[in-house]
Parts: structure tokens; sequence; C-alpha cells
């Protein structure tokens, strides 16, 4: 094999749509949530997908207001060829999260709930992605694809 070369295509996301949308009180989730389930309906997503999506997106901006006082939760509508999906980003300055692998693990909670958020939410979607730094904040990225 020597002299030959492997090329390897990376399927690129594209963003087609979004809206940055900031997370300071309670009353801030009902709207969010709404803001998704259009971007979803959009999309023709189907509804146990859109149900995943809003469940999960719940979860995540409750956690940003609970343990971070808030935060930006963007929300995307992205394309990976003939596949439309929403991709949901949350970012947070909190205290942020000491032990990732702990957090994602079922059961496990720092307040006085089941402990099924993380770990939940990653079973919802399609594609999960979270970043932490104690002292600066968390980032937490989601995908939901249309039709998976």
């Amino acid at each position: 094999m020597r002299g030959m070369s492997v090329i390897t295509w990376k399927t690129m996301i594209v963003t087609l749509t979004k809206d940055l949308i900031l997370i300071s009180r309670d009353q801030d989730v009902v709207p969010y949530r709404s803001r998704v389930k259009e971007y979803a309906v959009k999309i023709k997503m189907g509804l146990v997908n859109q149900t995943k999506l809003i469940t999960a997106a719940s979860e995540l901006v409750r956690n940003m207001l609970k343990y971070a006082s808030g935060g930006e939760a963007l929300i995307e509508v992205v394309s990976r060829g003939r596949d439309n999906g929403i991709r949901l980003t949350f970012s947070d300055k909190g205290p942020g999260i000491s032990d990732i692998d702990l957090a994602m693990k079922d059961g496990y909670s720092t307040g006085k709930s089941l402990g099924l958020g993380l770990p939940g939410t990653r079973r919802l979607v399609n594609e999960f992605n979270i970043i932490s730094e104690v002292g600066k904040g968390t980032k937490v990225v989601i995908v939901k694809w249309s039709n998976g």
C-alpha cells in the first residue's frame, strides 16, 4: 500500500437558520420551548422527535437556570446532506461541572433531583456534547435529526 493515500470525507453540517435567546428567569422557558417547536415544525420533524427534542431542551434550559442563573440558548436549523435537524447550544458562565463522567451517570445529582437530566437528555437526541470548566461555565450542544 506504499504510495497510496486514503481520503476520508467528513459530512459537513451547514447552518440554515439561527436564533439566539437569552435565558435569565423561569418565565423564559415556555417561550424558548415554543421557539424550538416552531423550528422543528418548519423542518417537518415528526411529533415523536419533536417531543424528544423539546423534552431535552427543557431539561437543559432548566439546568442552566438552576445551576448557572441562566445563559444563552442558540437554536439552529442545520443540514447534513439531505438530512435536516435542530442543533441547540446552551452556554452559561456558571460554576461548571467538576466531573463530567460522574454527572453523566444515571442517578447522580448535586441537587435534590433524580439525577436523570444529562444522561436522560443524551438518550433523547442523536448527538450530545458537553464541555465544562470549573469556575468558567458549561456548554452543551445537542442535535436532533428530523428522521432520527
